[in-house]
Parts: C-alpha cells; sequence; structure tokens
C-alpha cells in the first residue's frame, strides 16, 4: 500500500482503534467449547475490508482473528462481542453483560483507546518529530498511570463473567517498520518512537494480565517486519476508507494474530 499526503491529513483527524457501538451477536461455529472474543476494533477485524451486516459501526469481520480462532478450533459457540472504538469502560458497560458464565476461552484485546491511539496517529502524521516524541509519550504516561487500575477492573468484570473460563490476554504489535517509506512526513524518528510506545504499553497489558492470572498472547515479534511500511504490510497505512488505517489487514491477522494467539490457547 503506497501513500498520498492527503490521505494522511484525512486520516490523521479520525484513525481510532475504531467507533465504538453497541451490539453483541453471537455466531455459532461447531464441535466443543464455547467461545467469547471482546476488545476493541484490533479484535473486531476493522482493517480486513470485510464485515458482517449485522455488526453495524462495531465492524466485526469474519477475517478477524477471533473468528479464525473460532472456526480453526471448531468451537460450539463463538460469541463475537468486540466492537470498534471501545475503551476499558466501553467494554464494561456494553461487552461485559453479554460473557455467557459457561465460556470455556476469552480473548481480551483492549487499551489502545484508553492511552490516545488516535491522537498519537494524527501528531505524529502531521507534526514535527518532537510533537510526535510529547504526543506519545502522554500516552505512556496514560498507560503507566492509568491503565492498570482500568484493566484490573476489566479483568475482575470478565472473571467474574466466567468463572471458569480460559482468558487470554492479547497485545498490540509495534505499528511501523523503519527505512522506506512512501508516507509523506512520517520519518524514521516518528515512527521508531511510536514503536517504543507500543513496548510501554506491552508492558503494562502483561503485567495486569499476569496479576490477573491470564496467559498473554504477544504479537510484537510475529508482525516485525510487517508493520506500516513494511514488506508485506500486515498493517495498513493511511488508508480508504480511513477506518482501516493503521489496522491489521487479512494478513495480519490470518500470519500474524491468529497463530500467536493458537500458541498461548493449544
Amino acid at each position: 500500500m503506497r501513500c498520498r499526503l492527503g490521505v494522511a491529513r484525512a486520516v490523521a483527524v479520525t484513525v481510532a482503534i475504531g467507533t465504538s457501538a453497541i451490539g453483541a451477536p453471537a455466531f455459532a461455529a461447531q464441535a466443543d467449547g464455547n467461545y467469547v472474543a471482546v476488545g476493541d476494533s484490533f479484535a473486531s477485524g476493522t482493517g480486513t475490508r470485510d464485515y458482517f451486516e449485522d455488526s453495524g459501526n462495531c465492524l466485526r469481520s469474519p477475517k478477524a482473528y477471533p473468528q479464525l480462532l473460532a472456526d480453526a478450533q471448531g468451537a460450539a459457540s463463538f460469541t463475537f462481542l468486540a466492537c470498534s472504538g471501545a475503551t476499558t469502560d466501553d467494554l464494561n458497560a456494553d461487552q461485559l453483560g453479554s460473557i455467557p458464565s459457561d465460556a470455556t476461552l476469552i480473548t481480551v484485546q483492549i487499551g489502545g483507546n484508553d492511552i490516545g491511539f488516535a491522537g498519537v496517529i494524527q501528531n505524529c502524521l502531521l507534526g514535527t518529530d518532537e510533537i510526535c516524541d510529547g504526543a506519545v509519550a502522554d500516552g505512556e504516561a496514560k498507560a503507566r498511570d492509568e491503565l492498570p487500575a482500568k484493566l484490573k477492573s476489566t479483568y475482575e468484570g470478565i472473571r467474574s463473567a466466567a468463572p471458569d473460563a480460559e482468558v487470554v490476554v492479547v497485545g498490540y504489535p509495534r505499528i511501523n517498520e523503519l527505512g522506506d517509506c512512501a508516507i509523506p512526513g512520517y520519518t524514521d524518528a516518528k515512527r521508531d518512537r511510536i514503536n517504543a510506545g507500543a513496548d510501554v504499553l506491552a508492558e503494562v497489558i502483561s503485567e495486569e494480565a499476569e496479576s490477573a492470572g491470564f496467559d498473554f498472547a504477544d504479537p510484537r515479534s510475529a508482525f516485525d517486519g510487517h508493520g506500516v511500511c513494511g514488506s508485506p504490510e500486515w498493517i495498513n497505512g493511511p488508508s480508504t476508507p480511513l477506518q482501516e488505517s493503521f489496522h491489521p489487514n487479512v494478513d495480519g491477522h490470518s500470519e500474524g494474530y491468529l497463530p500467536v494467539v493458537q500458541s498461548v490457547t493449544g
């Protein structure tokens, strides 16, 4: 994918880890196990350009890693609750109550919107290296100071909703690759700084997952070489429609996320 400055400017004011909306259809699979997927747009599959019609603004995709995992494992039931744009507060308000108590496996991916993913991308696409550095630093501060308590509450709610379920917390990849890039003004310094922020987020999420007694599926190594400006890209750069921008594409879900989550769930 190659990007123009005009597209980058539009993305900068609209990109987020989705657009939150309420809605929670269940999609039947087969065999045994009751699987539930909660979280934001990285879990719903925003970025794959193919969505279930009845998922509305939640943008749940048949090509998202949770659907692929349900199909691969032959789940007896699959409840797909992840919603584009969700924060921890949204998950607690709109998804938690739909988790069946007899769930045997739950994947949860949340936290990026809580620390201002959209604002970081906006400032790094349109601002100077210094502005980008400041935006990432603000996100890191939120990750360290505010996110742990939010994750703790969310994880406790998930455990309470399904006491016997295996819970896997899924992390975020580093977004960018360094070197040649067709996105005007998207310098190596900016891309490297965003990646450093992703490492801070991973550290916080993994620590809270461990504290809750949950497994952590870390996708960073799997995505190495395949971020924005990589080859091949598994994460979209500035895209049309704008909602696809800076989210994993079809290959990112099938070649990146799915094997990582499978390695944890067995």
